[in-house]
Protein backbone atom coordinates (compact mmCIF):
# COMPACT_ATOMS: atom_id res chain seq x y z
CA UNK A 1 0.00 0.00 0.00
CA UNK A 2 1.65 3.40 -1.07
CA UNK A 3 2.37 5.51 1.96
CA UNK A 4 4.92 8.34 3.14
CA UNK A 5 5.64 10.05 6.11
CA UNK A 6 4.81 13.31 7.25
CA UNK A 7 7.69 14.99 9.28
CA UNK A 8 8.97 18.55 10.86
CA UNK A 9 12.97 17.83 9.85
CA UNK A 10 15.75 20.49 9.65
CA UNK A 11 18.34 20.37 7.47
CA UNK A 12 21.03 20.06 10.59
CA UNK A 13 24.31 20.27 8.11
CA UNK A 14 23.01 23.54 6.43
CA UNK A 15 22.00 24.92 10.08
CA UNK A 16 25.30 24.26 11.12
CA UNK A 17 26.77 25.69 7.82
CA UNK A 18 24.64 28.83 8.57
CA UNK A 19 26.03 29.16 12.03
CA UNK A 20 29.45 28.60 10.99
CA UNK A 21 29.14 31.58 8.52
CA UNK A 22 27.05 33.66 10.98
CA UNK A 23 30.34 33.49 13.75
CA UNK A 24 32.25 34.16 11.09
CA UNK A 25 30.69 37.10 9.93
CA UNK A 26 30.25 38.73 13.20
CA UNK A 27 34.26 37.98 13.72
CA UNK A 28 34.94 40.41 11.12
CA UNK A 29 32.63 43.13 11.37
CA UNK A 30 33.40 46.17 12.85
CA UNK A 31 30.32 46.79 15.40
CA UNK A 32 30.99 43.61 17.03
CA UNK A 33 35.15 44.17 17.47
CA UNK A 34 35.95 43.60 20.82
CA UNK A 35 32.44 42.19 22.10
CA UNK A 36 32.06 38.30 22.75
CA UNK A 37 29.36 38.02 20.50
CA UNK A 38 29.02 34.47 19.10
CA UNK A 39 26.33 31.73 18.19
CA UNK A 40 27.05 28.34 19.59
CA UNK A 41 24.74 25.17 18.47
CA UNK A 42 24.50 22.21 20.71
CA UNK A 43 22.99 18.84 20.25
CA UNK A 44 21.87 17.03 23.28
CA UNK A 45 20.34 14.05 21.89
CA UNK A 46 16.97 14.78 19.79
CA UNK A 47 16.81 18.16 21.12
CA UNK A 48 18.94 21.00 19.06
CA UNK A 49 19.32 24.33 19.98
CA UNK A 50 21.21 27.33 19.78
CA UNK A 51 22.62 30.22 21.89
CA UNK A 52 22.93 33.58 20.83
CA UNK A 53 26.00 35.84 23.15
CA UNK A 54 25.93 39.58 22.98
CA UNK A 55 27.08 42.33 25.08
CA UNK A 56 23.51 44.33 24.56
CA UNK A 57 19.88 43.76 23.35
CA UNK A 58 20.85 45.78 20.44
CA UNK A 59 23.54 43.38 19.33
CA UNK A 60 21.57 40.28 19.88
CA UNK A 61 19.17 41.56 17.59
CA UNK A 62 21.96 42.24 14.81
CA UNK A 63 22.71 38.30 15.91
CA UNK A 64 19.39 37.02 14.92
CA UNK A 65 19.40 39.18 11.37
CA UNK A 66 22.81 37.85 10.76
CA UNK A 67 21.66 34.30 11.38
CA UNK A 68 18.02 34.13 9.66
CA UNK A 69 20.18 35.57 6.63
CA UNK A 70 22.68 32.82 6.33
CA UNK A 71 19.48 30.27 7.17
CA UNK A 72 17.25 31.50 4.47
CA UNK A 73 20.69 32.10 2.12
CA UNK A 74 21.09 28.27 3.10
CA UNK A 75 17.14 27.38 2.26
CA UNK A 76 16.91 26.21 5.19
CA UNK A 77 13.25 27.43 6.73
CA UNK A 78 12.89 29.93 9.44
CA UNK A 79 10.03 28.69 10.78
CA UNK A 80 12.20 25.53 12.20
CA UNK A 81 13.96 28.53 14.93
CA UNK A 82 11.68 29.02 18.51
CA UNK A 83 12.73 31.87 20.07
CA UNK A 84 10.32 32.74 22.50
CA UNK A 85 12.66 32.67 25.41
CA UNK A 86 13.50 35.97 27.09
CA UNK A 87 17.34 37.07 26.83
CA UNK A 88 18.91 36.24 30.57
CA UNK A 89 21.43 38.34 31.88
CA UNK A 90 25.04 36.75 32.56
CA UNK A 91 27.88 38.20 34.44
CA UNK A 92 28.68 42.42 33.62
CA UNK A 93 26.04 43.48 31.10
CA UNK A 94 26.58 40.01 28.64
CA UNK A 95 23.26 38.62 27.31
CA UNK A 96 22.41 34.83 26.16
CA UNK A 97 19.31 33.39 24.89
CA UNK A 98 18.01 29.75 24.11
CA UNK A 99 16.87 29.39 20.18
CA UNK A 100 15.07 26.06 19.88
CA UNK A 101 15.29 24.12 16.51
CA UNK A 102 11.97 22.02 16.10
CA UNK A 103 12.19 18.29 15.17
CA UNK A 104 9.37 16.42 15.11
CA UNK A 105 5.77 16.86 14.97
CA UNK A 106 3.91 17.70 18.28
CA UNK A 107 0.43 16.24 19.38
CA UNK A 108 -1.56 19.24 18.43
CA UNK A 109 0.07 19.63 15.24
CA UNK A 110 -0.15 15.72 14.73
CA UNK A 111 -4.23 15.76 14.95
CA UNK A 112 -4.31 18.62 13.33
CA UNK A 113 -3.23 16.84 9.72
CA UNK A 114 -4.88 13.89 10.88
CA UNK A 115 -8.31 15.52 10.89
CA UNK A 116 -7.52 17.78 7.78
CA UNK A 117 -7.25 14.60 6.01
CA UNK A 118 -10.13 13.32 7.29
CA UNK A 119 -12.26 16.05 6.66
CA UNK A 120 -10.99 16.45 2.60
CA UNK A 121 -12.50 13.09 1.66
CA UNK A 122 -9.21 11.99 0.44
CA UNK A 123 -9.01 8.59 0.17
CA UNK A 124 -6.03 8.31 2.20
CA UNK A 125 -5.82 7.01 6.13
CA UNK A 126 -3.39 9.23 8.34
CA UNK A 127 -1.94 7.73 11.53
CA UNK A 128 0.00 9.14 14.41
CA UNK A 129 3.74 7.33 14.92
CA UNK A 130 5.88 9.00 17.45
CA UNK A 131 7.20 11.95 15.86
CA UNK A 132 5.80 11.68 12.23
CA UNK A 133 2.11 11.22 10.59
CA UNK A 134 2.33 8.12 8.46
CA UNK A 135 -0.67 8.47 5.42
CA UNK A 136 -1.18 6.20 3.48
CA UNK A 137 -3.87 4.70 0.48
CA UNK A 138 -4.56 3.06 -1.98
CA UNK A 139 -3.52 5.16 -5.09
CA UNK A 140 -0.10 7.26 -5.38
CA UNK A 141 -3.03 10.30 -7.14
CA UNK A 142 -4.30 10.27 -3.63
CA UNK A 143 -1.38 10.72 -1.78
CA UNK A 144 -0.13 13.80 -4.12
CA UNK A 145 -3.10 15.13 -3.65
CA UNK A 146 -2.75 15.13 0.60
CA UNK A 147 0.57 16.23 -0.10
CA UNK A 148 -0.78 19.20 -2.11
CA UNK A 149 -3.78 19.88 0.53
CA UNK A 150 -1.14 19.63 3.71
CA UNK A 151 1.22 22.32 1.56
CA UNK A 152 -1.93 24.53 1.58
CA UNK A 153 -3.54 24.59 4.53
CA UNK A 154 -0.94 24.04 7.17
CA UNK A 155 1.08 27.34 6.99
CA UNK A 156 2.60 27.52 10.98
CA UNK A 157 5.11 24.72 10.43
CA UNK A 158 7.37 23.45 8.00
CA UNK A 159 6.49 20.42 6.95
CA UNK A 160 8.64 17.78 5.10
CA UNK A 161 6.75 15.01 3.50
CA UNK A 162 9.47 11.54 3.20
CA UNK A 163 9.69 7.91 3.23
CA UNK A 164 7.47 7.72 -0.17
CA UNK A 165 6.96 4.40 -0.85
CA UNK A 166 4.89 3.14 -3.84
Amino acid sequence: MPSFDVVVEPNLVEVRNAVDQSNKEIGTRFDFKGSDARIELSDKGSNKELTLFADSDFQLQQIKDILLAKLTKRSVDIRFLDDSAKPEKMGGDKLKQLVKIKTGIESDLGKKIQSLIKQSKIKVQAAIQGDSVRVSGGKRDDLQMAIALLKKDVSDAPLTFNNFRD
